[in-house]
């Protein structure tokens, strides 16, 4: 049983940490709480649902299961696709309202108030045209393989596993050893320095816009794969990405990785012993804890 719990634990928090590696890069970059960032999650996973219906009505062979998982080549192929229409829409966003404010200098609450003003149009946005109805990007029954100890998993959630791990490595390389990460770490620590070393630091930013838009659609359909997906879901996992994001470590992007896992097993664990109507508040106990005794987070560098 808790060996099982374990799992799920894991796999769910997968999900929460590469969405909280978008929140912990914009912040680090451009210093405010994106609140808006939750509702990335649901526009990948619609976009991703969109595009693999049409894949799937023109080219019906796309739809054919691919080895042992639940889904045929019209979702991989989507998920390039909601990839890059995420990040267009966060592009868009942020030439909308956010660069305008950036411009004019506008505080940080300001910037906090608007993004929470964007992520309520958005989420409303995606309700009109998709309703409220859950979707689900296939109905073919998986059976869970044998782990360890017990533990069970579908071909699905493993791959979801490996894929989170396989991105995190990925960014975090991008962001150590490409001159463009370089850049994004340069920007982070001080943009007007950053600026007069000759680094383009609007570019920078708009590719902050877009490395995190694409790890938050990776995020929502995965979760959308595993369980459903609904115009909520990203709301519904803002508290987590945070707790999250703050826990590993502003601007950490294995932090917010390992942070993610450790609220996934929380929240796991809680619902396990405690029960599921306490779930939500594990996420709000530990940014309330971390913020407290140790607000720097587990990878994050004091300000002292």
């Amino acid at each position: 049983m808790i060996a099982q719990t374990l799992v799920d634990g894991l796999i769910s928090g997968s999900m929460i940490g590469l969405g909280a590696i978008g929140i912990t890069l914009t912040y680090s970059i451009l210093r405010f709480a994106n609140f808006a960032h939750g509702d990335m999650l649901s526009w990948g996973a619609y976009f991703a649902f969109a595009v693999a219906g049409a894949l799937g009505t023109f080219m019906p062979g796309l739809n054919e299961s691919i080895g042992p998982f639940s889904f045929g080549w019209s979702l991989p192929l989507a998920l390039i696709a909601s990839i890059i229409l995420t990040g267009v829409l966060a592009l868009l966003i942020d030439k909308i309202l956010f660069a305008r404010l950036r411009a004019r200098g506008s505080a940080a609450i300001i910037l906090v108030m608007a993004g929470f003003g964007a992520a309520l149009t958005i989420r409303s946005l995606l309700e009109f045209i998709f309703t409220s109805k859950p979707r689900y990007f296939t109905d073919a029954l998986q059976i869970t393989q044998p782990l360890i100890a017990g533990a069970r998993a579908t071909p699905d959630q493993l791959l979801s596993l490996g894929l989170a791990v396989v991105l995190v490595i990925g960014v975090h390389l991008i962001l150590t050893r490409t001159a463009a990460g370089r850049a994004m770490r340069a920007v982070s620590e001080n943009q007007a320095l950053a600026g007069l070393a000759g680094i383009d630091v609007a570019r920078t930013i708009r590719l902050v816009w877009v490395f995190g838009a694409g790890l938050a659609a990776v995020a929502g359909v995965m979760s959308g794969v595993l369980v459903q997906i609904r115009p909520f879901m990203g709301h519904d996992l803002l508290l987590p990405l945070f707790a999250a994001a703050i826990l590993g470590g502003i601007g950490s992007v294995p932090g917010a990785m390992v942070a993610g896992l450790i609220v996934g097993l929380s929240e796991a664990l809680c619902v396990q012993f405690v029960g599921a109507e306490w779930r939500a508040a594990v996420s709000f106990l530990i940014l309330v804890a971390i913020l407290l005794l140790r607000p720097q987070g587990l990878f994050g560098r004091s300000a002292t």
